[in-house]
């Protein structure tokens, strides 16, 4: 199987897993642990590892100011345990699918989904993967649309990992790859470096390191070294990804995608993403 066929998968089942990060359910739900703002999402999504220091945090997460990291942890675990932010998110996940997906949860399809998604995930290999391999220690939820999520946040967090190590091999760290990203055009400037909170002098600094390796010229866009460095990464990302997806077979992952659309394309429409 070609491994683009993980970057297609990996596009059509991210909204089932991603809104867990701008719902208002999880927001809610860690605040009422007392652990508030922007702690909530560094807490709740690094709780499978356990009450880990900041430092695990900024190396598992990677392209977020360490700052914002240390103002979370590990003051969160003072207000909450692990265990309690766990089923704080797991609760907020089963209002926010049922609040933007309604009664498509209640189909057949969610249930075969499930079966297909969790047949991949559990085909993901844990060395070198620490948020997957964290989240794999997890049990297995009910009903089939949370054994579902469940199933996406596995082989996201597994995509993830292999990112990250694709991207410390091509020697950038969290504000390079970001700029890279940026200057790639697929997402403005100001959102990523907004929401990972980096100030203009240290993007100014990170897009000077990458303008003398020549991967981005004068105006910031990708030369055609960062262009081909860029494509590299994506390429062995989609590799890493691949083997759930060799597991499912074809005709799975077809099925799959088909199953999962149009919860995807619900949890879009919902507006949980701040846009439609």
């Amino acid at each position: 199987m070609e491994p683009v066929i993980a970057r297609k998968m990996w596009r059509t089942l991210e909204p089932c897993h991603g809104l867990i990060y701008f719902a208002p359910e999880a927001l809610a739900a860690y605040e009422a642990l007392g652990v508030t703002g922007r702690d909530g999402y560094f807490a709740s999504r690094a709780a499978p590892m356990g009450a880990v220091p900041a430092e695990v945090v900024i190396a598992t997460f990677f392209n977020f100011n360490p700052r914002v990291v240390r103002h979370a942890i590990p003051s969160a675990w003072d207000a909450a345990t692990p265990v309690q932010l766990l089923a704080a998110r797991l609760g907020a996940a089963d209002a926010a699918l049922r609040r933007a997906a309604g009664a498509l949860l209640g189909e057949a399809g969610v249930t075969r989904a499930a079966e297909l998604a969790r047949i991949a995930a559990e085909a993901c290999t844990m060395a070198g993967r620490p948020l997957h391999a964290a989240h794999a220690g997890l049990p297995w939820p009910e009903p089939p649309h949370l054994a579902l999520w469940h199933a996406i946040t596995l082989l996201r967090e597994f995509r993830g990992d292999g990112h990250i190590a694709c991207l410390v091999e091509a020697g950038l760290d969290g504000i390079d790859a970001l700029v890279v990203h940026a200057a790639s055009g697929e997402v403005p400037r100001a959102a990523l470096q907004t929401s990972r909170a980096w100030n203009d002098a240290a993007w100014a600094a990170s897009v000077a390191r990458l303008q003398d390796r020549g991967v981005v010229d004068d105006d910031g866009a990708l030369t055609g070294t960062g262009l081909a460095l860029r494509q590299h990464i994506e390429d062995q990302t989609d590799a890493l990804a691949l083997a759930p997806w060799d597991t499912l077979g074809e005709e799975g992952c077809d099925e799959l995608r088909s199953l999962v659309r149009p919860l995807s394309r619900a949890v879009v429409d919902s507006g949980t993403f701040g846009f439609r």
